[in-house]
């Protein structure tokens, strides 16, 4: 199976810190692939090196075999940041961040067809907020919001998604809205990478985990990513304290 992400050798640095050191991942298509690791541990710095936000010390990215900038412009990837990334007082309705999914079809003048109203619509009805369309952003609840942003990738037709921390501040309801709809754009043939410290939700989540410390420590199946000695190394525990990770 081809990966639609491809992830070699990464290496990123802000100054003096090294946020990602030689980390290499691939990531199946039409799959939820989980990623977990503590604060610190470069998964926002892998997000945004994967959407071309931020640039590569060494190594490379491909996004279904493009540059991650070619493949931002394209639409192909759409991201869901976390939610301090936001100003949330901006004054946009929940209609106008769907709709920004709708740029790259609009060309230069942005201004909304009938086919970009109905992406927005369906997307809006696919997250459950088509009652809320007219409310100001940050009106809306910590789940409701997260859904904001994943219609606006929806809308924007992106065959990727990527999610990060999708799942703070919301509570277990809005989870497990989220989860459902995550596994159904799966099903539907995209390709999710999320991130989490929900380690109980993850089995119902993803279909494997990577675990990262900014370097990838393992990428597989979930059952395996939770033993204990993997997570103590993932999490920065002596793994001799328990047992040898292999």
């Amino acid at each position: 199976m081809t990966a639609v992400i491809e992830v070699k050798e990464l290496v990123v640095r802000y100054g003096e810190v090294t946020a990602l050191s030689g980390a290499t991942l691939d990531v199946a298509p039409g799959q939820v692939t989980g990623l977990i690791g503590m604060n610190g541990s470069g998964k926002s710095s892998l997000f945004k090196a994967i959407m071309g936000m931020v640039p590569p010390t060494t190594g490379s990215i491909r996004i279904d075999g493009a540059d991650p900038a070619l493949a931002r412009r394209r639409g192909t990837v759409g991201y869901v940041p976390q939610s301090e990334e936001v100003d949330w007082s901006f004054p946009v309705s929940v209609r106008d961040v769907v709709m920004m999914g709708r740029y790259g079809h609009q060309g230069l003048t942005r201004r909304p067809r009938a086919a970009d109203r109905v992406a927005v619509a369906d997307a809006l009805d696919r997250v459950e907020l088509t009652d809320y369309a007219d409310r100001q952003i940050g009106q809306l609840s910590g789940g409701q919001k997260k859904r904001a942003f994943v219609a606006r990738g929806i809308a924007q037709e992106a065959r990727i998604l990527l999610l990060d921390e999708p799942f703070a501040g919301v509570d277990k309801r809005s989870e497990a809205t989220i989860v459902g709809l995550l596994r159904d754009l799966a099903a539907d043939g995209r390709t999710i990478l999320v991130s989490t410290h929900d380690l109980h939700a993850l089995p119902q989540l993803a279909d494997s985990a990577v675990l990262l410390l900014r370097r990838v420590l393992f990428h597989g199946p979930v059952a395996d990513a939770l033993v204990p000695e993997r997570l103590a190394l993932t999490f920065g525990l002596d793994p001799l304290a328990t047992g040898d990770a292999r």
